[in-house]
């Protein structure tokens, strides 16, 4: 399997059509063809359905195109790496994790380093542990921010100064919103919008002392900014973590700490014996620095 027929395939997953995708590619048509024909023969399985128009994937297609995105991410990564050995001032740094106001932190270092090195870039990605931890063992990030503690057997790990509060944000004249604090028992009969990341927080079902089967879930979000629109529009209260969502804004929106108080801490973690590319060499060697009290 040529890393440059999957390039052709995923043109034309994204094009929907063998000919636009030979246009962007600067290729014929027939020679696209002929690639994607020879694939589906060398897997066995017809990867598109072919339509008068427009062509569009078929389950064993669906299922290629994550890997091959994967692949040939993999792929430009390796070879940015080793054009990377010629300038030891530039390069790229991938970071991925959940929101959190503690990338604060993350952003310091960054801006720190690009102003010694502004040939360095940074591709940021969110999303929840599982996802992070995933793309971290393929190689695709070099560094992941994570909730609670770090998964030591595979992982070295710093960790950040400062935590993260869990609590409710919810409409001003929400009944809650009289409280300092909101209570597990206040959350009966509430209709919640529940981030994904809270979901698989360590042990928040312990801590609340409610399994969250027994809470009226609305709603599971990933990302807090269009739970926050929903929250404002009267959907529910949103369980999050505080300083994600500016309640000073004139949206009508406050935030309540969860009591007893519910924190977590977070690590920046990286694979046992990863190879980085000079960016992210310096860029931990940075981190080290900033973080070596933590």
């Amino acid at each position: 399997m040529d890393v440059r027929v999957l390039r052709y395939f995923l043109a034309v997953a994204r094009e929907e059509s063998f000919s636009r995708a030979a246009k962007s590619l600067y290729l014929s048509q027939p020679s696209i063809s002929r690639e994607i024909q020879e694939l589906e023969e060398e897997l066995g399985a017809p990867l598109f359905v072919r339509g008068s128009r427009n062509v569009t994937l078929t389950r064993e297609g669906m299922r290629l195109r994550r890997r091959a995105q994967e692949i040939v991410d993999l792929v430009d990564k390796t070879r940015e790496e080793f054009v990377d050995l010629e300038d030891e001032i530039s390069g790229d740094v991938y970071i991925g994790g959940g929101e959190t106001h503690l990338m604060r932190e993350i952003a310091r270092i960054a801006i720190a380093v690009r102003e010694e090195y502004p040939g360095v870039r940074y591709h940021l990605h969110s999303g929840n542990a599982d996802d992070v931890i995933e793309r971290l063992d393929k190689g695709l990030l070099d560094f992941g921010l994570l909730i609670g503690p770090a998964p030591v057997q595979k992982y070295e790990f710093l960790q950040l100064p400062g935590c993260d509060v869990w609590g409710l944000l919810m409409r001003a004249e929400h009944p809650l919103a009289q409280k300092e604090t909101v209570e597990a028992a206040d959350l009966a009969g509430v209709p919640l919008l529940l981030s994904r990341q809270s979901m698989t927080a360590g042990d928040l079902s312990r801590r609340l002392g409610r399994n969250l089967e027994d809470l009226n879930i609305a709603a599971t979000y990933n990302l807090v900014f269009n739970a926050a629109i929903m929250v404002e529009q009267g959907m529910g209260c949103a369980l999050t973590l505080d300083k994600l969502v500016d309640t000073m804004a004139g949206n009508g929106l406050c935030f309540r700490p969860l009591k007893p108080r519910l924190e977590e801490n977070l690590s920046l973690v990286w694979k046992k014996y990863q190879i980085f590319s000079p960016a992210a060499e310096i860029f931990l060697r940075r981190a080290r620095q900033a973080f070596a009290g933590a």
